[in-house]
């Protein structure tokens, strides 16, 4: 197979569209699991957050305007191929194309330079978190998604051993869930990486939190585990927007690595229902 080129140009532009349209458009599988939870919520008041969370996702496809006013922080997974040449420096393209969707998609820039002490908004919401992989081919897919931190900011990791099995592991997730409450804006996307080590799960949980909703891990144990999970969380109570109900998460998924024999970290990353992530291929 022959190299192929993609110019710099080509990555911003299908970054730049990305962001806006992860942002304006929400996607078929969370339109799907909101319009069914809708149907099935058991409290009135539920329904009406249900039907209010649905007439806004259809407003801002309409209008084009964002899901939500906290459009995220740049998150992309990148699987690169190893048959690409890119002509230009890929990741300052990758930047601009943030740069050029929060500027002209007229999304709310969050990121701030320092985490601690200056703490000075960047003005484009860059810098943005790239995972790359390099994989076989002569193509470039990238993931891309808005993540907001009021979610963000309940997520968790744990190291556990392979002592605490798979009922720790559970509880460990559930337990994340319950401390979170009503502050991730429910109904929430809970995405789980196990295994790996410390930095991975946590990796593997936010990619789960970009995987369709409607489908379920390929090993049929994990799988059950997501639907168990799924049911669980859906009798804790909290309900849409934190009022009660027995819609608290839309889906659960599960991604795993292999990992040491005396470990088996566990990583839960919330994503609240503005689900906000999109794909394209170049």
């Amino acid at each position: 197979m022959k190299f192929r080129t993609v110019t710099a140009q080509e990555i911003t532009a299908a970054v730049k569209q990305l962001f806006m349209d992860c942002n304006y458009y929400i996607g078929g599988d969370i339109m799907d699991a909101l319009t069914k939870a809708r149907d099935q919520e058991a409290s009135p008041v539920g329904r009406n957050v249900l039907d209010q969370i649905i007439e806004n996702d259809k407003i801002a496809a309409a209008e084009q305007i964002p899901l939500c006013q906290d459009t995220g922080m740049a998150v992309l997974f990148i699987e690169y191929g190893d048959k690409v040449s890119v002509d230009g420096d890929f990741e300052e393209a990758v930047e601009e194309g943030v740069r050029q969707a929060y500027r002209d998609g007229y999304l709310r820039k969050s990121v701030v330079d320092d985490p601690v002490f200056d703490r000075v908004n960047t003005k484009d919401n860059t810098p943005a978190i790239l995972h790359t992989k390099i994989v076989k081919g002569d193509k470039i897919r990238i993931t891309a998604g808005g993540k907001g931190f009021g979610s963000e900011n309940m997520s968790a990791i744990k190291m556990l051993t392979p002592s605490y099995g798979e009922e720790g592991v559970k509880q460990f997730i559930l337990d994340t869930v319950f401390a979170a409450g009503p502050n991730p804006c429910p109904p929430i996307v809970v995405g789980v990486g196990i295994g790996g080590t410390f930095e991975r799960a946590a990796q593997l949980a936010k990619k789960a939190t970009f995987r369709p909703i409607d489908t379920h891990h390929p090993d049929a144990r994990y799988a059950a585990m997501e639907d168990e999970l799924l049911e669980s969380i859906n009798r804790m109570g909290f309900g849409p927007a934190g009022l009660g109900g027995n819609t608290t998460a839309l889906g659960v998924n599960i991604e795993t690595s292999p990992t040491h024999i005396a470990g088996m970290p566990v990583a839960v990353n919330i994503c609240c229902h503005a689900a906000r992530h999109a794909s394209t291929e170049i």
